[in-house]
């Protein structure tokens, strides 16, 4: 079931990754050389900084919001990245040379505020401006948006659930004869700048992600080999095979490699502990790997 589950979705992301971006098996190199064609040198050149930048257990996330920025570019023209909107928010082109985050998306990285903001500004010229918005952590559909002014029961209104992501409500006639709104999730759809992001994060994984030119290369760092063996041996124990461990891990690139293989999320809670001291082991946070270390031995 775990590895059907996630073969189903690697699957289905390479076939947007082929439709959007013309690459099923995609790479950093690949990506970056086509976002330079449609944003130019230097937009791609501060992309990439922000890419390199970001710890590399956020390398594919950042990534694939360079995806989402290439496809959101190429429908919309060059002219997005210098247009402010309304004195609220500064032009995207603005936002990327700061490299600061810009509400209300604070709590995005650069590149996630900017895919967001793209993904948004594609779906709203697609569907129309949403009339409100909807957390589909819960799948009740009655009355999650209001009633617009002037609405009449059978009309269709765009409600957001997420960056890029649209849904209708349809307005109805409750038994006491007020008007009410029903979500309809039959008609979740995302814009292409969305489904961009999303595809090429689970169909390229998370790496290694070597970036052109990057020397040295953070993924051939030596790792501690006593942890290596350890964070290794805990996996085998747990029900990993030696396929998926791969051979003893010496570098970065070695326990990000067996991180992808793994499948981790799909296994069972107790995975979660080992993940967040891979995850130190990875980006290099040596504070907090002893004390991951310990959790994962209790």
């Amino acid at each position: 079931m775990r590895e059907s589950h996630a073969e189903d979705a690697r699957a289905e992301a390479r076939r947007l990754t082929t439709d959007l971006l013309g690459e099923d098996r995609p790479t950093a190199a690949t990506l970056l050389r086509e976002a330079q064609a449609v944003l130019g040198r230097e937009r791609t050149r501060r992309v990439a900084d922000l890419v390199r930048l970001a710890p590399l257990t956020r390398r594919s996330a950042e990534l694939a919001a360079v995806a989402a920025l290439l496809v959101g570019t190429d429908e919309l023209g060059g002219g997005w990245w210098t247009v402010s909107r309304d004195g609220k928010l500064p032009a995207p082109e603005e936002a990327l040379v700061k490299a600061q985050p810009v509400e209300p998306w604070g709590d995005l990285t650069v590149l996630e505020t900017l895919a967001a903001w793209v993904s948004d500004d594609v779906a709203d010229i697609l569907w129309g401006a949403p009339v409100g918005t909807a957390d589909l952590n819960s799948w009740q559909a009655e009355d999650r948006v209001a009633v617009p002014p002037g609405a009449k029961a059978g009309a269709k209104l765009v409600v957001s659930f997420d960056a890029g992501g649209r849904l209708d409500a349809v307005v109805v006639r409750r038994l006491d004869d007020e008007l009410g709104t029903n979500l309809d999730f039959n008609s979740l759809r995302y814009a292409r700048p969305a489904e961009a992001q999303w595809s090429w994060g689970v169909a390229a994984g998370l790496g290694p992600h070597p970036l052109p030119g990057e020397e040295p290369s953070p993924y051939e760092k030596e790792i501690d080999p006593k942890t290596g063996h350890v964070l290794r041996e805990w996996t085998l124990r747990h029900g990993a095979t030696t396929d998926e461990t791969g051979p003893a891990w010496q570098t970065v690139g070695d326990v990000v490699a067996a991180v992808e293989r793994l499948d981790w999320m799909w296994r069972s809670a107790e995975w979660f502990a080992w993940w967040r001291a891979v995850s130190a082991l990875i980006d290099g946070h040596d504070d907090q790997l002893t004390e991951r270390l310990h959790d994962l031995a209790r």
